[in-house]
């Protein structure tokens, strides 16, 4: 499998940074109602705020998502880079999350999925969004399914 050149992941990297600053600004500026859904693939999104692990930052990053049991589920693509992505990175350092849907804002707690829960949730996930299964066959990297798990339905807030 061909793996990306520096050069090659500093372009996509650079990309993502200014598509996920624009679909941010437009979610929170409208509470969801431009960027919920208004992606290629019409898939909900979320914006998870993790707190970067070298600068102690919050970054917001819109993320596709799914549900399951009252938890949200993500997905570690990268678009099948061979790198995790960096708010992966972050909610591993710092498992606290903030998780928005449209208006909605709760706390969470991320953690990645172990093989038996990731093996019942990947096809929940890929199922809605078969993309996944093109980026899973695209690197080599295991590529985590994550599991947020709202901390108290009191902590639900506008």
């Amino acid at each position: 499998m061909t793996k990306d050149s520096p050069e090659q992941a500093e372009e996509r990297d650079a990309r993502y940074r200014t598509r996920t600053a624009d679909h941010v600004a437009r979610y929170l500026a409208s509470d969801g109602a431009d960027g919920f859904d208004d992606n290629s693939h019409k898939a909900p999104t979320l914006l998870l705020t993790t707190i970067g692990r070298r600068t102690g930052n919050e970054i917001v990053t819109p993320l596709y998502y799914g549900e399951h049991d009252g938890r949200y589920i993500i997905i570690a693509s990268y678009a099948g880079s061979d790198r995790h992505p960096k708010w992966y990175l972050n909610l591993v350092a710092n498992p606290r999350v903030q998780v928005q849907i449209k208006a909605d804002m709760c706390l969470a707690t991320a953690r990645t999925a172990d093989a038996e829960e990731k093996a019942a949730l990947w096809p929940i996930m890929a199922g809605a969004y078969p993309f996944y299964n093109d980026y899973l066959a695209a690197t080599d990297r295991d590529i985590p399914l994550v599991i947020l798990q709202p901390v108290d339905s009191h902590d639900r807030h506008h």
